[in-house]
């Protein structure tokens, strides 16, 4: 799987990024743009496109990280801190 990025619409300058690891597993990876940079490892097998649409719609919220923990909650993905 290639990486997939999405950036917000309205020019703010986070980032959310969707990798598949040298392990094999599935990455998620924020950047603010600024100072910060996060990846997690999925932990619940799911389809990419749900991801995608999860990463998609935080992105484009103020509050991207609230927003992208909330949509892993709602759907059941679980993740894990592999660097912050």
């Amino acid at each position: 799987m290639p990486l997939q990025s999405y950036h917000s619409s309205h020019g703010g300058f986070d980032f959310l990024g969707l990798r598949k690891a040298a392990s094999g597993g599935i990455e998620i990876i924020y950047d603010d743009g600024v100072a910060r940079r996060m990846i997690w490892r999925v932990r619940t097998p799911a389809a990419d496109h749900t991801i995608g649409e999860v990463l998609r719609y935080a992105v484009d919220q103020t509050r991207v990280l609230p927003a992208l923990y909330s949509e892993l909650k709602r759907r059941a993905i679980a993740i894990e801190a592999v660097a912050a």
